[in-house]
């Protein structure tokens, strides 16, 4: 229970208009939302020459419609199954970040991830700020996951991270770029990581259909159960306004 207690409050990431940074350089994600389907923006943030400097993305290409469906997975609310249920059916593909706790309680969850066609990508294994720790536990949290993930599914490669919480610095952003790792964070997002503020399906629905744009990487949380009784109509609104859903390994990398 600690470690769920953890992982809960640690899911608290700031989206949309602001951006925190420290004394030392450190991040917390932000952006400018997207209306009217017009590109979002980090021009103001102050971290773009770092994401463009350490290859990391947070929108494909601003160009094009197309869609990145991303999901942090820290732990499992009994949604996940659902959502590839989902993903399925509508024959979308995904990505999946996930913790070490998710690792050890969800082997068969992951397995259906990797059996069914998606991605599986690090969100670290004790969940930490990535700009607090020794270049050495970084890639101890990254290591740990990718093997974790590989003796579960088979899944050798893994190329993509989601730092907790969207916290970064020049040197996480370093490190695990030199670990051949692409950070990825996201354009599309809103508050729903939070089990018990659920506000029902049209809620998460408005959200994210509100802030769509072409190239978007949109972040869901799957502890919630407006995100899951929402994404099949999430996925037939934006594909009747002309978006198709692609994987990452698809994406024409945009630099910001």
């Amino acid at each position: 229970m600690k470690i769920l207690r953890i992982l809960m409050v640690s899911l608290v990431l700031l989206v949309g208009q602001v951006t925190m940074v420290s004394a030392d350089g450190t991040y917390h994600f932000g952006f400018k939302k997207s209306v009217n389907g017009k590109p979002p923006s980090i021009d103001e943030e102050g971290f773009k020459g770092l994401l463009k400097q350490h290859g990391a993305v947070f929108t494909g290409d601003q160009s094009i419609k197309e869609l990145y469906l991303t999901f942090d997975n820290g732990y499992e609310q009994g949604y996940t199954g659902k959502i590839l249920d989902v993903l399925k059916e509508k024959q979308v593909p995904a990505i999946f970040f996930v913790t070490g706790h998710y690792i050890k309680t969800e082997p068969e969850l992951l397995k259906r991830m990797a059996t069914e066609g998606h991605l599986i990508g690090n969100h670290s294994w004790s969940h930490p700020d990535m700009s607090q720790i020794s270049a050495e536990r970084i890639q101890s949290e990254l290591t740990q996951v990718k093997e974790g993930v590989a003796a579960v599914t088979g899944q050798k490669e893994m190329h993509y991270l989601r730092a907790p919480r969207g916290i970064f610095n020049d040197r996480s952003l370093s490190v695990s770029h030199g670990l051949n790792y692409t950070n990825v964070f996201w354009s599309v997002a809103y508050r729903d990581w939070e089990p018990k503020q659920q506000k029902g399906w049209e809620y998460a629905y408005k959200n994210v259909m509100a802030q769509l744009h072409p190239g978007a990487v949109i972040l869901l949380h799957s502890v919630s159960s407006d995100n899951t009784e929402a994404l099949g109509r999430i996925i037939d609104a934006a594909r009747a306004q002309g978006y198709q859903f692609k994987s990452l390994d698809e994406m024409k990398l945009w630099t910001p």
